[in-house]
């Protein structure tokens, strides 16, 4: 965190507002003219130009040296690495993972054993134990997400609602893994261990996730849309069967990367590890495909293997579907949205450099009335720091530590606040389109953020439930209660 000196005014309250409120509009504006093409450039230069007027506040008015400045975008970048990095492993995954077949065979399998009316609850399912095993909603979409994604696009499921199921289940798997970054992060912000913090989410997570599962059920049993007709679905898993060796000894790459990473192996390697996998299994299991593709040899196999990794996998078989389920990846893919997140960091370090989002935070703490109201400031301000500094971390660490001394005022345990800041820091991160969450699953799954936010029943649940139990008064935990409980034990 970038600290002020202490001659340096504090801003004001409508000076602190002024950048965000630009770029809200200019994002508005963009929404409109540009629709779903707004984060391929106009998002990027409304950050940035977001970021240039806090810079220039911070200058002129609150008389900031433009090295402090500059010294807080770069940090705050940084901060965005291991997330870019990510991105482009996961965009080399996707390819590999298509041209090995192992894409493939999970769909081949997904359309003859998923019935269309409980997709989405499966889906959901599905994600939530993967997560749950991993420990990260990041790697779940960007490995078993996708499969299920073009699953549902085959049988006509609305793609937004797809990886609406997708995102809710690996963000509840996520918060509930003792594995998880951000699980671990929470509660060691708001001052206790990790396991109690899980106990008390259950309280939070559990009815939104049950809330979220009907919802997908009762979407999957009345939603009226064109389903694909059974010959439709012979002729895609006609067309996979001529273009892959479809085998279950693929299933190994996938069960590995699972495994690794659920053994606390950190996403990037395992994700690396992953790709090279695929690569293996490329002339192990689809040398005819690898034929086709590329010269003869050894040097046309690599020079083929590797565009691939760079630039996408590419197929004309002729079937439209396959055509657009295949046809994507690569690291180049994934390019657009790092310069999304690079953009968001910026305006965040800007605002934080600055000290505005620390001056928009006390306002909101004066409207603290009582252990409701203390609950729904904390939630708010961690979507306010999502939507701001555009990183699930910030949104974590910064509530955190400015509501730490009023939870503890109120008497209220530490596990309540650990909860309130995972409860809406964590799970919205996905819902704002330049936030690095939201920018990482649009590109990773092909949907824009806009269109899949509806859908996401956990993520938008989850924050709503835990400010009603604040509101309510129930399972919150005081200080005084646990310790009278361990005495008497």
């Amino acid at each position: 965190m970038t600290e002020q000196n202490e001659y340096t005014p504090k801003p004001g309250l409508l000076i602190s507002l002024f950048p965000l409120l630009f770029l809200i509009i200019m994002m508005v504006i963009n929404v409109v003219i540009y629709k779903d093409e707004s984060t391929f450039g106009p998002n990027q230069y409304a950050l940035l130009i977001s970021s240039i007027i806090a810079a220039v506040i911070g200058i002129f008015v609150l008389k900031l040296s433009y090295k402090t400045l500059e010294d807080a975008m770069i940090s705050s970048i940084s901060m965005a690495l291991q997330a870019t990095l990510i991105l482009l492993i996961v965009g080399s995954l996707i390819s590999i993972w298509i041209m090995s077949g192992i894409v493939p065979l999970m769909i081949y399998y997904g359309l003859l054993l998923i019935n269309p009316n409980i997709f989405l609850f499966v889906a959901c399912l599905i994600s939530a134990i993967v997560a749950l095993c991993t420990g990260s909603s990041w790697s779940t979409s960007g490995t078993i997400g996708i499969a299920l994604i073009a699953i549902g696009h085959t049988l006509g499921v609305p793609i937004g609602m797809v990886a609406g199921a997708v995102i809710s289940g690996a963000y509840f798997g996520d918060k509930m893994s003792p594995l998880s970054d951000t699980t671990n992060l929470a509660p060691a912000m708001a001052g206790t261990d990790i396991f109690s913090h899980i106990r008390h989410m259950v309280y939070s997570s559990g009815p939104a996730m049950a809330l979220s599962l009907v919802g997908f059920l009762i979407l999957g049993f009345f939603f009226q849309g064109s389903m694909a007709s059974n010959s439709e679905i012979e002729a895609v898993l006609g067309t996979i069967e001529k273009y892959f060796n479809i085998t279950p000894w693929l299933l190994l790459v996938p069960a590995l990367v699972i495994v690794m990473v659920s053994r606390r192996m950190p996403a990037l390697p395992a994700l690396t590890i992953g790709v090279l996998l695929g690569v293996v299994a490329i002339p192990v299991f689809q040398q005819p495909l690898l034929s086709t593709m590329a010269a003869p040899g050894i040097a046309g196999a690599y020079q083929s293997i590797l565009t691939t990794a760079a630039d996408g996998f590419t197929i004309e078989s002729g079937n439209a579907t396959i055509d657009e389920l295949f046809s994507r990846g690569g690291m180049s893919s994934m390019l657009n949205t790092i310069w999304l997140i690079i953009c968001a960091m910026i305006f965040g370090g800007m605002l934080e450099a600055c000290g505005m989002l620390q001056r928009l935070a006390e306002q909101i703490l004066k409207a603290v009335r009582g252990t409701g109201s203390l609950v729904g400031a904390t939630v708010a301000s961690c979507l306010f720091t999502n939507m701001t500094a555009s990183d699930q971390y910030i949104a974590i660490v910064l509530p955190a530590r400015m509501f730490r001394e009023a939870f503890r005022r109120q008497g209220l345990d530490p596990k309540n606040l650990s909860r309130a800041v995972e409860d809406a820091g964590t799970v919205t991160s996905v819902l704002v389109p330049w936030n690095s969450g939201g920018a990482f699953h649009a590109g990773v799954l092909g949907v824009s953020t806009l269109v899949y936010l509806p859908f996401c029943f956990f993520n938008i649940f989850s924050p709503l439930v835990s400010v009603f139990l604040g509101a309510m008064n129930l399972t919150m935990d005081r200080i005084e209660q646990e310790q009278s409980e361990q005495s008497s034990t």
